[in-house]
This record gives structure tokens, C-alpha cells and sequence, in this order.
């Protein structure tokens, strides 16, 4: 797990969150502080953010291999994953290598078989693949206003505090040499084709799956979540966030506790 930084803390049954692109482990310290007493909380930097160094592989499955090596590296067991955004992408590909792994799934919006990347992000993904989206989104660590303008302001209901995202997600990908142009190779690594080749064995993934969607969100509609219902033999059911974005994890998570705790609670 060679250049993989990760958030700890807590002690008891392992709870392990993924983020997506863009963001990083703080996008779940609001969960965690709910849990931290009961819990073990495990949260990854997915490579090429917050504190993890970039590969040369980020693509999808590259990045849930990623987290296989956290897994090993912390001797992680009967795990309890989330994901979220592109991190339930990755989810569902360990999900499919790793069933021996895992005690539970659970999914909140994220990116699904062809929905990879979702429509309403495409643009953003041809600006990186043009290499204009790194000089752009630097823009940001002078000007954290700007955010409610660009797909994180369509990703929240509302930004308090922009120069604490800025920080808490631009600002360590831009520290690194090169840190935008690994950036930029993130979302262009992003390919709907790795989530189409995993459906056959997600028709048969038996692990107990729980899905918590947001219905404001412009970029996974609740459709997905219903895809993924009637895909996974495992999901138990889907709970519906009213008027939730995509982040709502981090901004709505008093909302998902509950229902993660109940789920967590009806497993053996």
C-alpha cells in the first residue's frame, strides 16, 4: 500500500468509506464522527488525491485495487464498504474481486454501468482530456468562491465554508508535482466499459447491499439506484434521500447514519 494515506480511528467492526474524483477522505468525516465510538472507521485517499501519491494506472479497477492493498495492508476483514460518486464505482468493482472480503455493501450515488461518466459531467471530462481542466480548477485555490460554479456546486445543496473544500480537496492534489495532470488522467481513465464487463458478476453477487440515493442529484439520477436493485441479488432494499445531492454524505450524513447503523445491526 505504497503511497496510500488513509483515515483511522475508532475500534470494534470495520467500516471502510470511498470517496470519489475530486474529492477525498474528508468527504466522510461527518459520518465518521457518528461512528468513531462504535466503530473502526477506515477511510481512503484514493490515489492521486488528498494525501495519496498518483499511478500510473487510475483507472477504475486500478483504483480498486487500491483499496484491496489498504485491505491487506491493514489486515482488514468482514469489512463493511461505501462508496460514493466514482468510490462506489470502485466498490462495486471490489465488491466483484473481493467478495471474501467484504460483510456488506452499501452504494450511495455513484457512477453505474453506463451512466460512466454521467452525462452532465462529460464536459468536464473532455476539458481534462483536452488538458484545460488543471489550469482551470488551480484557479480555485485563489478564488474558493468560484466552486459553487463548477460541478461541486452542483454536487452540494449548498457550500458554507468554500475555502475549506478548496483545502480540504484541491489544494493537496495541486501540492504535488504534477498533481494536475494526474488530476486530468483520473477523470479521462474514467470508462463505462469497466463497469459493463463487471455486470455478470454482479448479477450474482450475493453480499448484503444496501443503497441510499439522493433524489437531487443531476448527475445519478435514481434510476441507477433501481438498475442496481434489480441487478444485485444482494441489495436489501433502497432508502431514498428527498432533494439529495450527490455529496449529501458529507453534507445530509445524520441523515445516512441511521440507516447504515440499522443495515449494519440486521447482519450476522
Amino acid at each position: 500500500m505504497e503511497g496510500i494515506k488513509y483515515v483511522d480511528v475508532g475500534q470494534g467492526p470495520v467500516a471502510l468509506f470511498v470517496h470519489g474524483v475530486g474529492t477525498s477522505s474528508y468527504l466522510w468525516r461527518n459520518v465518521i464522527a457518528e461512528f468513531r465510538d462504535e466503530r473502526r472507521c477506515v477511510a481512503i485517499d484514493l490515489p492521486a488525491h488528498g494525501g495519496s501519491a498518483p499511478r500510473d494506472d487510475l483507472s477504475i479497477p486500478a483504483l480498486a485495487e487500491a483499496v484491496a492493498e489498504l485491505c491487506d495492508g491493514l489486515g482488514l476483514t468482514d469489512v463493511d464498504l461505501v462508496g460514493n460518486d466514482t468510490g462506489g464505482a470502485v466498490a462495486q468493482v471490489f465488491a466483484v474481486r473481493h467478495r471474501d472480503r467484504l460483510r456488506t455493501l452499501t452504494l450511495t450515488n455513484c457512477d453505474v454501468h453506463t451512466n460512466t461518466p454521467p452525462e452532465s459531467f462529460k464536459p468536464t471530462v473532455e476539458l481534462a482530456a483536452r488538458g484545460e481542466l488543471a489550469e482551470l480548477t488551480a484557479a480555485l485555490l485563489d478564488q474558493p468562491e468560484l466552486i459553487a460554479g463548477t460541478a461541486y456546486g452542483e454536487g452540494y445543496e449548498r457550500i458554507d465554508d468554500p475555502a475549506a473544500l478548496v483545502e480540504a480537496y484541491l489544494r493537496p492534489i495541486f501540492a504535488r508535482p504534477d498533481g494536475g495532470r494526474a488530476f486530468e488522467r483520473v477523470l479521462t481513465s474514467i470508462d463505462a466499459k469497466d463497469m459493463i464487463a463487471i455486470e455478470p458478476q454482479l448479477t450474482v453477487l450475493t453480499v448484503p447491499t444496501l443503497v441510499v440515493w439522493g433524489t437531487g442529484d443531476v448527475f445519478f439520477d435514481v434510476s441507477w439506484a433501481r438498475w442496481l436493485r434489480d441487478t444485485i441479488p444482494g441489495v436489501r432494499e433502497i432508502v431514498e434521500i428527498e432533494g439529495g445531492r450527490l455529496f449529501f454524505p458529507d453534507e445530509r450524513a445524520r441523515e445516512l447514519v441511521p440507516h447504515l447503523r440499522r443495515f449494519w445491526a440486521r447482519q450476522p
